[in-house]
């Protein structure tokens, strides 16, 4: 009998790759290891096919289902914060700065990837390998910047989501808050990961609302064409201000400390192929970059769509300054219609339940991986204390932004600047992890991952330093 390669199997038998590395790490098929790669014996594949249809329907395992970290991260990126960011730039700028979504992507994507394959081939989460084999001194001062950049998000997040809720439903801000708190943090804690993980992916379709609502809008499709080729900068400290917020908020520091250690739990709630997990790597990865690849395209879609809503529906009718996600679905209402203004709502709350538990999580994966604590939302609090008391406590002084009269808002815009300074120097130290082979071995970033990582590391850092410069001439 003859053995076949994944590919060879897919292409003869017709069973995606995918679905093959699934049951072999569900042990429903037994593969061959020879030289590093994996192979299926032609008597293994013949007896998974010769089962009853009822028992292979129980392993049936839908497109949706394989989408894992990667996608969550993309859409989580697109949070209540980051939608009032967004909505801002469309109303001040119209489609000035819609180039971003288009260039960032494979940026983002670089930078995704690398922290996700950091946390496949180490098993270990982003803060825990950086601080073990460079700078530790200088990781203490990005991770505490990190926590207070975090609980901000978290703070407007909240804040915004519990005013858009009451743009449907008659509610007190207050009571709505702490029950809307609460109920989340119920979720991460006492849920594990393999189904907290399923939650989430569902949340992830709230985003189509945006989508939906730009169509509604009927925008001129051939000025957004030309608006995403041809880029537009301005230099004066406004423009360059909502640059660094944007990208700030596209590649953010959350998102590299959530990925890395989200890899490392589906890896322990999958199991991993024993003694074989080695060759295993090239199908994780490979299964890693489509789902990371698909999670910034659907978030930099989303960024895109609610830039064009809210260039043509606010900017074009001289509506140049909003504070909040909240405020532009209230002031799309007469604009646009009431369908339009509902899509909108109803997106800014439903990606709200996913963003803040990611926030929140990115935080105390970060921590704890610092300073070497039990961690992990495959945990039971007992068995993860500190882990899941930074959750709380992140949770808990973001709710209270909202009670003692911070402006989550001005905080959160400045919380984006802070995440465009500080992303560049958590990106050196991420690419130089990426390309250790002391660290990755065989497993190394591949060179077009290197190429746009290192792009959208100068960007970064040149926009920052600039809008530095810009602000202290006063220009």
């Amino acid at each position: 009998m003859k053995n076949y390669t994944l590919k060879e199997t897919q292409k003869k038998f017709g069973i995606p790759v995918r679905k093959l590395a699934f049951l072999i790490r569900k042990d429903v098929i037994e593969p061959i290891v020879a030289e590093g790669n994996i192979l299926l014996a032609e008597t293994e594949i013949k007896r998974y096919i010769s089962l009853s249809n009822e028992v292979k329907r129980k392993h049936e395992e839908s497109f949706l289902k394989t989408l894992g970290p990667g996608i969550i991260t993309g859409a989580s990126d697109d949070d209540p914060s980051g939608i009032g960011t967004y909505s801002q730039v469309g109303a001040q700028y119209g489609l000035g700065l819609t180039w971003l979504s288009l260039y960032l992507l494979p940026m983002n994507s670089a930078v995704q990837e690398t922290v996700a394959r950091i946390g496949i081939v180490t098993g270990k989460g982003l803060a825990g390998v950086i601080g073990k084999h460079y700078n530790k001194k200088i990781l203490y001062v990005l991770i505490a910047l990190l926590v207070i950049a975090n609980t901000v998000n978290i703070g407007a997040d909240i804040g915004a989501m519990v005013a858009s809720f009451q743009l449907l439903a008659p509610i007190n801000f207050y009571i709505g808050a702490i029950l809307l708190t609460i109920f989340m943090l119920l979720l991460e804690i006492f849920f594990s990961y393999h189904k907290y993980a399923k939650i989430l992916k569902w949340l992830t379709i709230t985003l189509f609302a945006y989508i939906i609502t730009g169509f509604i809008i009927h925008p001129n499709w051939l000025a957004v064409g030309q608006s995403l080729v041809i880029p537009k900068i301005v230099f004066n400290t406004s423009f360059l201000a909502a640059l660094v917020a944007v990208m700030g908020t596209t590649i953010s520091p959350y998102l590299f400390f959530w990925q890395a250690s989200a890899e490392v739990e589906e890896e322990r709630d999958k199991g991993v192929l024993s003694d074989h997990h080695v060759a295993a790597y090239r199908v994780e990865l490979k299964n890693m970059r489509k789902d990371t690849i698909m999670g910034m395209a659907y978030a930099n879609v989303v960024f895109l769509f609610i830039v064009i809503t809210t260039a043509f529906v606010l900017h074009n009718n001289g509506i140049t300054s909003i504070n909040s996600a909240a405020d532009a679905a209230l002031a799309l209402r007469p604009l646009a219609g009431n369908l339009a203004y509902l899509f909108f709502t109803i997106g800014i709350f439903g990606v709200g339940l996913l963003a803040v538990p990611v926030l929140a999580g990115s935080s105390a994966y970060a921590v704890s991986d610092i300073l070497g604590w039990k961690e992990g939302l495959n945990r039971k609090f007992s068995k993860a204390k500190a882990f899941y008391c930074v959750i709380i406590a992140s949770m808990l002084v973001g709710l209270a932004m909202n009670f003692f009269g911070v402006n989550p808002i001005r905080a959160l815009y400045y919380a984006a600047i802070l995440n465009g300074a500080t992303s560049p120097i958590l990106m050196y130290f991420i690419f130089k992890v990426g390309n250790d082979k002391k660290v990755m071995g065989q497993f190394t970033s591949p060179k077009w991952v290197n190429f746009w990582g290192y792009i959208a590391t100068v960007l970064m850092a040149v926009a920052a330093i600039l809008l530095i410069v810009f602000s202290l001439l006063g220009k």
